[in-house]
Parts: structure tokens; sequence; C-alpha cells
């Protein structure tokens, strides 16, 4: 068992946990852009190795992440629902301009890590700003970074099936393991706010809503690593001891995201 990886696994969870509570909103849509760079930056350049990335398209839409926080409530549907035209928008024009040296398949590229981590990223951004959106970001800080972790202390304890081949060294036993420990956290966490700040969360629902998320973040583990296989690269880079780069740490947060998102507003 490798414990530089836990350790850093712990520490990330713990400072990105620390960085979500800021209570200025605007900070946090700085802080989270600048993830969001960092994160793109590793997906650009793992994607060169077949492609040619449109950076300047993509970095210019993390920028989306830092703003929305300081648009007027009234006006916010209406410019996500322009970001993603717009992007399009200036994809194709790159290709017309360049009279084809770009091509559509570096166009698609382009588009998917947009989607992929700019909007995904947004919708963190959204549930922060959300009635109790910072309790409800511990939520899928546990499903994500708790799931990830005890699936890895599991799956190198117990594990014996594996999973896929895209991941070799996951296991089923790995990923029953972390979304148990998961809906176990969860309803530690429950108890904890509920008693001491008078909320009154149900442990049928945050049980439900956890498993849902844990498996969410678990699928979106195995996607990063098809990208990752595609290319043919290990990590996305070395930044995080034990855990590569940024986008390797933060692939199943992401993940999540949209759905948790989706899930908050209907239960909540």
């Amino acid at each position: 068992m490798d414990l530089k990886r836990i350790s850093s696994g712990i520490i990330v969870g713990i400072i990105v946990a620390i960085m979500l509570l800021i209570p200025n909103n605007y900070i946090i849509g700085i802080l989270l852009t600048i993830i969001a760079i960092l994160a793109m930056k590793e997906y650009l350049g793992a994607i060169s190795k077949i492609c040619k990335p449109i950076k300047w398209v993509a970095y210019l839409s993390t920028i989306v992440i830092a703003i929305i926080n300081f648009i007027p409530e009234e006006y916010l549907l209406i410019c996500i629902m322009s970001f993603m035209p717009l992007t399009i928008l200036l994809l194709f024009l790159n290709i017309i301009v360049t009279d084809m040296k770009i091509t559509f398949k570096d166009m698609a590229y382009t588009l998917l890590g947009i989607c992929y981590i700019t909007i995904f990223m947004t919708f963190l951004s959204l549930i922060d700003g959300m009635e109790y959106g910072k309790f409800l970001i511990g939520y899928i800080i546990i499903a994500s970074f708790g799931t990830d972790i005890f699936a890895y202390v599991f799956g190198s304890k117990f594990g014996k099936h594996k999973f896929s081949k895209i991941s070799p060294k996951k296991s089923i036993e790995g990923c029953i393991g972390g979304t148990i420990s998961a809906i176990i956290i969860s309803i530690i966490y429950t108890y904890i706010i509920n008693k001491y700040l008078k909320f009154e969360y149900s442990y049928i629902i945050v049980t439900f809503s956890t498993l849902i998320l844990s498996i969410i973040s678990q699928i979106g583990d195995f996607s990063a690593s098809t990208i990752k296989r595609y290319v043919d690269i290990k990590d996305y880079s070395d930044l995080i001891p034990g855990h590569g780069g940024m986008l390797d740490r933060i692939d199943s947060l992401l993940f999540i995201s949209p759905f948790a998102y989706l899930l908050f507003n209907i239960i909540y």
C-alpha cells in the first residue's frame, strides 16, 4: 500500500474542502478557475500527442468559472445557455480562418476538454452558490475523495477481481469498499451537521444520493483513464506526489458536479 498516495489524497481533499468553505464566492470562483487552467493545461498537453488542440479557446473558456459569480442571477441562465454556442462558433471559426489547417478532429478534442473541465467545473461553482451550498459541497468531496481513498485501501488489501483493463489496478472489491466507506462517512457528516447546525437532512436520502455520486465518481475516474490510455500516458503530470497531475486528482470531482447539482435541486 502506497502511504504517500493516501496521505496526498487526504491533504488534497482537505485543501479543496478549505478552499470551497471560503465565504467569499468571488475568491472561490478565481481559485476554481486557476485549478481549471492547470487541469486544462494537462489535458491539452495529453491530447497534443494525437491532434493540434485550439488552446486559446480552451483557456479562454475557463474564465467563465470566475465570472459566473459576478453575473446577476436574472441573467445567469441566458449567459450559461449562450456559452456553448459561442464556444462552438469560435472553434469552427478557427477551422475556417486557417483554411482547414486546424481540422474537425482538433476541434472535437478541444471541445471535449471544454465540456469535461470548464462546464463540469462551472457546476461546482453553481452548487457553491446554492442555499447551504458549502455543506452540500461536503457531500461531493466525500463522494469523490472518500471513494477514491478507500477504494485504494480496500483494493490493496482485498482486491482479487479486476474491474476493467482500462484501469488494471482497480478491483471490484476496491470499488465496493470505496462506495460503502463514502456512504458511512456521509452518514457521520450528516449526523454532525444535523445535530450541531440544526439541519434536518434525511439519512435515507443521504445514503441514496451518496451511493449514486460514489458510483458516478468511479465512472469519472475510469473515464479519465480512458483518455490516458488512448494517448498512452500514465499520469497527466507529476504535480501531486503519488497522484500525478491536477486532472488525475479532480477527475471524479469534476464528473460528479453536474449530476450533484441536478440531484441537490431535486432533493433539496
